[in-house]
Order: structure tokens, then C-alpha cells, then sequence
């Protein structure tokens, strides 16, 4: 029994990189190679020195020069080497080169697997940090189909050598994490940080392909990737598939739409449709340069306590459904979201929503964590000629319309608005369905959950749709619900 002293709490032991890497090298049947461009061989050296590794590696190799690693994986049509498209070539060429050269009639038991990565490290003048593409193909048993873990990282450290070491141990972690966590996905991604600061390094995109993870959805591990703190935002395409936000983001025009989506309803298609023909109509912006994204925060999943991955899922799938990209995020203020965006691009971008949301972008205490208040924060979200599109809101008792002329902020902030409504950072949306203001998504989301009916008119007629025929934010038709009483 292990000794324990008065006072122990409890606390997990999370095995040194020394000892992952022992592990894996004293497995007889684990058994691959080693690719990695960019940062030096950083994790396959863990291994070297962890001792017994030549029953783990099967080769090592860094094709550095540009005309071998084409000559080797072949050319990119964009002409780059820090790309997921590379990686997956890299991963597929050694795989390959493994099944041939390794005969399985002599060695059946083995669990071939290739590691890779291509990375850019800091430059020599420190303006650009870097960032990578690291992944493994991998089988957990003899002869099955492969699995790949492919992850993107950005580094946050500011000295190349620092840099390296931590992709050396992020590597580890993820090789051991594939063949020791991989019947928990969640707590692999968890265990991607072990001996790792989240200042170091920063995983952005993640995606789990093969047999071992037939039912991993990779949108959950993208909401796990914000809601661990490894991110700060993630986004995923109209097919379900996580991509790069950087890949989605470059060099485009971005219009924003914030809110719940729980569900998307005829009002937001309404405010996405107008707000786009008002942002294509400004100059230099070009419809096949641009783009929107839903986004969605992560204090909206939490509104209700911990987050309900279903229900996330939920809004999701009717995102998707309706071609959108989306993007969730860890930004509460809106200024942090045009920040974001001004990383990836230096084009137009706009805010689309309603007049409450807008009220709330001039309240002080949002703020109250800036040196410079509001007029930071301001600085910040309208920097880039930044424009609001501001949907009207209707009082179902006065039946009056609220818009940027008659909304109201507070005293203080009065001057303020005026100087951004008058120098036309304030647009309205004026061509908009006055049928659909009586719709809002919270009432809407009850009567779908008590089984009412008359909630399918205020969405999209796909939308409500789905919802009926996958039981989307607990949706039960009469007959289940009578059913259910009786």
C-alpha cells in the first residue's frame, strides 16, 4: 500500500514525458516513423532518449530542403509546405512506405503508425510566431484500418528554441495519447497540455477520422477545444467538418451575426440576408471575397449552467442545414471578435444585430477591465471602418419600432452614439420582412419543448423540418407528448 500522509488531497499523476515515451519504446508491437519539418526532429529525439527505442522506430528523417521534400511528397499547387494538404501527404507516403517494407506475415502483430509534422517557427524578427500542422496515423490493432489524429497549432512563445521544445512534447503527448487515450477523446484532448502551459502553445483545429472513432463528432471537440481554455475560437464549415480559421478567414470581407440560434429562426435568415446585400453594396467589398460567420459565445452555451453538448449539437446541425459557417467562440465583448478577425485579415468587415445587442455594446461595465473604458474598446471595434447593420426591434404592446434614430443608450453614452450614428457606422436594416418581429427564439424554443404547436412558421420550412424529423432542443409531436401523460 502506498504510504499516505495526514493532509494528502487528491491529485492526478500525470506520467513524465520520459516515461510516455519508455512506455511506447518498451511495447513491442508499436511501431512506425518519424517525419518532421520545420522546428528539427524535437519528438522523435524524446524518444531516442528515453531509451529502447529501436523496437519503436522504424526511420527518422526532416526532408528540409524545399526540391527534396517535393521530390519526396510531391508538389503543393499553392506552393506551400505549412499545410494540412502536406501533412496528410507526409502521413500517407511514410504509411505506405511501412506496409511495403514491413513484412506482415513476419511481424503480424504489429501496430504500425506514422508520425508527422510541418511547422514554421518564429522568424528571425519576431514579428510572425508561427504555427504547424502535427498529426498521426495509427492502428490500435494488427491489420484494422488506419485512424488519424490531425491537429493545428500556433505558437505563442517568443524564442524558436522554446518553441521546439514544447512541439517535441506536445508531439509525445499526442502519439501517447492515441494509443493510450484514445477511448476517450476528450480527455486526450486534456492530456495534449500535459507538462505544457496554454501560453505556450495554442491548438485551434482538431479533427479524429477511422475506426476507433467512428462516433467522435469533430464539432464537440472543437467546443471542447474553447471550453478548456486551448483556444480562444473555432469554426466549422456548412459540411459538419472543422477547418482552419485561418484558411476561412484570409484576405476575405467578414460580416458577423451573433446570437443563441436555439433556433435559428426566420428573423435571423432575415437579419444575415439584408445585412449582406447592405455590406456587398460598400466599396470594395466583393461577393466572391467574402464572407459570413454565426457566431455563437460560449457564455450563450452556458447560459443555463454547464454547457448541453446536445443541444449545442442541435444548433449546430441547423446552421449547417442553412449553408452557414460557424464559429464559436470565447469572446463576450464584440470588440474581441473584430480583434480576431483583423489576425487573419486586413479587408472590411461588419456586425450584423438587433437594437438590444447594440444598447449593450455602449454599457460601461463591459468595459470596466480596460485601462482606456469604452473609448478602448470603441478604438478597437471601429478601427477598420467598421460598420454595425442594426435590425429593428418591435414593442408588442405599443406596436413602436426601435431603431438607430429613436433607440435609447444611457446619458453618459449619449454623445458617443451620436458621433458613431452621424459618421454612418450605424446602418439600418430598412428593407425587412415586418411579419417575422414577433418571433423570438426563446418562446419559440418552449413550444417546440412543450410539444405546442404553430412554432413551424416562424423558422426556415427546412429548419422546422428537421427539427421534427431528429428531435432537435427536445421536440415531441402530440401523439409522444399525449402519449407520455397518458
Amino acid at each position: 500500500m502506498p504510504i499516505t500522509i495526514m493532509g494528502d488531497k487528491e491529485f492526478e499523476n500525470v506520467p513524465s514525458i520520459k516515461s510516455k515515451a519508455l512506455r511506447i519504446n518498451l511495447n513491442e508491437n508499436i511501431y512506425g516513423t518519424f517525419s518532421e519539418i520545420g522546428a528539427g526532429q524535437e519528438t522523435v529525439r524524446n524518444f531516442f532518449r528515453a531509451g529502447g527505442a529501436s523496437g519503436t522506430i522504424a526511420k527518422t528523417m526532416s526532408a528540409y530542403d524545399k526540391d527534396f521534400s517535393d521530390a519526396i511528397y510531391g508538389v503543393e499547387s499553392d506552393k506551400r509546405y505549412v499545410t494540412e494538404a502536406r501533412l496528410k501527404k507526409m502521413l500517407s507516403h511514410e504509411m505506405r512506405l511501412i506496409e511495403e517494407r514491413i513484412d506482415r506475415k513476419k511481424h503480424p502483430n504489429k501496430l504500425f503508425f506514422s508520425y508527422a509534422n510541418t511547422v514554421a517557427t518564429i522568424d528571425f524578427t519576431k514579428k510572425y510566431k508561427g504555427h504547424g500542422w502535427v498529426g498521426i496515423r495509427y492502428q490500435v490493432k494488427p491489420g484494422e484500418e488506419y485512424n488519424d489524429i490531425i491537429l493545428h497549432v500556433r505558437f505563442h512563445e517568443n524564442d524558436a528554441r522554446l518553441q521546439q521544445n514544447t512541439l517535441g512534447i506536445l508531439g509525445v503527448n499526442l502519439i501517447y495519447g492515441a494509443y493510450y487515450k484514445f477511448d476517450n477523446p476528450k480527455n486526450l484532448l486534456r492530456y495534449l497540455y500535459d507538462h505544457i502551459d496554454k501560453d505556450q502553445i495554442e491548438i485551434d483545429t482538431i479533427n479524429f477520422s477511422g475506426p476507433q472513432f467512428e462516433e467522435v463528432d469533430n464539432r464537440l471537440m472543437s467546443l471542447q477545444l474553447v471550453k478548456n481554455g486551448m483556444t480562444e475560437a473555432v469554426m466549422f464549415a456548412p459540411d459538419g467538418n472543422n477547418v482552419l480559421p485561418a484558411k476561412v478567414l484570409y484576405k476575405k470581407n467578414v460580416l458577423a451575426l451573433r446570437g443563441s440560434f436555439r433556433p435559428v429562426t426566420k428573423v435571423n435568415m432575415d437579419i444575415y440576408k439584408n445585412s449582406m446585400k447592405l455590406f456587398l453594396n460598400e466599396n470594395r467589398v466583393e461577393e466572391k471575397n467574402t464572407i459570413c460567420i454565426f457566431e455563437i459565445t460560449l457564455s450563450n452555451l452556458r447560459s443555463e449552467g454547464e454547457i448541453n453538448e446536445k443541444d449545442f449539437m442541435d444548433r449546430a446541425k441547423l446552421l449547417c442545414a442553412q449553408g452557414q459557417t460557424v464559429m464559436i467562440s470565447n469572446f463576450q465583448e464584440y470588440y474581441k471578435v473584430v480583434e480576431y478577425f483583423s489576425n487573419y485579415t486586413k479587408q472590411r468587415m461588419g456586425l450584423a444585430m438587433g437594437v438590444n445587442n447594440l444598447i449593450d455594446i455602449f454599457d460601461e461595465k463591459y468595459y470596466r477591465h480596460l485601462s482606456g473604458g469604452i473609448l478602448e474598446a470603441f478604438g478597437k471595434l471601429f478601427f477598420k471602418d467598421l460598420k454595425v447593420y442594426l435590425y429593428p426591434f418591435k414593442d408588442r404592446k405599443t406596436g413602436e419600432i426601435t431603431d438607430s434614430d429613436n433607440l435609447k443608450v444611457h446619458p453618459r453614452m449619449k454623445e458617443l452614439y451620436k458621433f458613431f450614428k452621424y459618421n454612418g457606422k450605424v446602418v439600418d436594416i430598412k428593407d425587412y420582412d415586418k411579419s417575422i418581429l414577433n418571433f423570438f427564439s426563446r418562446e419559440i424554443l418552449q413550444m417546440i419543448s412543450e410539444g405546442k404547436s404553430g412554432w413551424e412558421e416562424a423558422l426556415p420550412e427546412d429548419t422546422a423540418k428537421m427539427i421534427k424529423e431528429q428531435n432537435l432542443f427536445g421536440y415531441k409531436d402530440k401523439k409522444e407528448k399525449e402519449k407520455a401523460e397518458s
